[in-house]
């Protein structure tokens, strides 16, 4: 804490022992409301008696009277308070309130001579003390991090930092409403897990001490989602956290919100159809509208949205011939072309590195990208015409993945080939209970997962993951 603001902190205690001599609980209790500030705005009516609680955010003092601006989580409202209203007492005690405190009131409304609302206060009560001073004259915050570690005071110092929370609030409500009006069940599957499957991440490791194992907290909840298909619940999503022990950036925070969806008896078309339904009906719901965000980032969500093969796009970029050069030739031209690559990888690694750093950011309006390579999707059906490839697609906006999705493999044969492949030498990494499910019967099914946190950074127009997370992961201070 610096000595300025020590300073402030200690003028408020000196406040605080000053309201509570002249009784004033510091901490109070509950306080019954007419309603909201929103409300009470929107039922204004000259005279009418109300009762209001909120955060003193102004203060303006003008003899034997003040002015004082009330907000709660909805809206913003002037108080008057006379001292011919309130008694001398209680209006000597209200010179001691500062900026942050919480109050309760009752009066009645009227309008100003400037035409402002404004409740005409005649009883008071203090309902909770701010020790600590709000950002700097109530101009909101300014350093980043401060932000995002203290976003308490930037919810209460910048409305276009909670705008944009609420409209999160309001993308996850529509979503789940448009899933439940379409027939899926919302369902719960296990964070932590005895094996982290579903995805191909590294996970975060815990002890189970009562079981004395170890135990993984889930990457993806696709391996449970999958079990309840077997189960006979056709349509099932889940609004999850999920967790992977990688890299923060723009767009990665190792703690995010994805939503996971399965309907059996349908397949990546119908995955297709679904995303784009939820997607433009959310954008009209909750932004006004199919055209979102700003300048390069400018997107037009419009249907039909481009489709390209991940191989057409692979030639594009690095040329027609590129899936018949060896591996050699293949490393000197993406060096050439900027990147650096492990001596290790094979083409497979290589050319999905193009893909990821040199093509998928380009794709800024919305595009499902197709067939990729079997070998990165081990959970995904094979394409009826090309083995080599599966039936997924990725759903690209802004330069981002939003939503993979799949015809799901159901083949317990061919699945359990695959996860072999992908766990190498560590063949315990296979989840054989997910094995035996699948040996009880799969229906056809298609499945997709969708990033809240992409999406509402497409539809917000926000640049950072960091900013669309009420609390995002930050490097401790030291």
């Amino acid at each position: 804490m610096d000595e300025q603001q020590d300073e402030y902190r200690l003028q408020r205690l000196k406040n605080l022992e000053g309201l509570r001599a002249a009784g004033y609980e510091p901490f109070g209790a509950a306080f019954e409301r007419s309603g909201r500030l929103a409300e009470i705005r929107a039922g204004f009516a000259e005279g009418r008696h109300v009762t209001a609680a909120a955060r003193l955010t102004t203060i303006r003092h003008m003899g034997k009277s003040a002015f004082a601006d009330l907000r709660d989580g909805s809206d913003r409202f002037q108080i008057f308070v006379g001292k011919q209203d309130v008694g001398d007492d209680a209006f000597a005690a209200f010179r001691l309130l500062d900026m942050g405190d919480h109050v309760g009131v009752e009066g009645d409304l009227f309008t100003t001579r400037t035409g402002e609302p404004t409740i005409r206060v005649t009883r008071w009560t203090l309902l909770s003390k701010a020790l600590q001073p709000l950002p700097e004259k109530w101009h909101g915050l300014k350093d980043v991090d401060q932000r995002y570690r203290q976003r308490y005071l930037d919810l209460i110092a910048n409305p276009d930092v909670r705008t944009l929370f609420e409209r999160r609030i309001r993308i996850i409500n529509e979503i789940r409403s448009l899933l439940v009006a379409r027939g899926f069940a919302e369902v719960e599957t296990p964070m932590i897990q005895a094996q982290a499957g579903g995805a191909a991440a590294k996970p975060f490791v815990t002890h189970y001490t009562a079981l004395g194992c170890p135990m993984f907290l889930r990457i993806a909840p696709e391996l449970y989602l999958k079990r309840l298909l077997v189960g006979g619940f056709d349509r099932v999503f889940e609004l999850n956290r999920n967790f992977r022990n990688e890299g923060l950036s723009r767009t990665h925070n190792p703690e995010f919100t994805m939503l996971e969806v399965y309907e059996a008896y349908t397949d990546l078309r119908g995955m297709q159809a679904l995303i784009q339904a939820l997607v433009t009906q959310v954008a009209q719901s909750v932004c006004g509208g199919l055209k979102v965000g700003d300048g390069d980032l400018a997107v037009d969500l419009t249907l039909p949205w481009r489709e390209a093969a991940y191989r057409d796009l692979i030639r594009e970029r690095m040329g027609p011939e590129w899936f018949e050069l060896d591996v050699a030739e293949m490393r000197r031209r993406v060096e050439a072309a900027g990147l650096s690559v492990d001596p290790a990888w094979d083409s497979l690694l290589i050319t999905h590195e193009v893909y990821e750093k040199l093509i998928e950011k380009t794709l800024i309006q919305p595009t499902f990208v197709t067939r990729f390579p079997a070998a990165l999707v081990p959970l995904a059906k094979p394409c009826a015409d090309d083995p080599t490839s599966v039936d997924v697609f990725e759903l690209v906006i802004r330069g981002q993945e939003v939503a993979p999705a799949y015809t799901e493999l159901n083949d317990p044969l061919i699945q359990r080939q695959r996860l072999l492949e992908q766990a190498g030498a560590d063949a315990q990494a296979v989840d054989e209970d997910f094995l035996l499910a699948l040996e009880h019967g799969m229906p056809p099914a298609g499945g997709m997962g969708v990033g809240i946190d992409r999406l509402v950074m497409v539809l917000t127009g926000a640049e950072s993951i960091r900013d669309v997370i009420l609390f995002p992961q930050l490097k401790p201070r030291t």
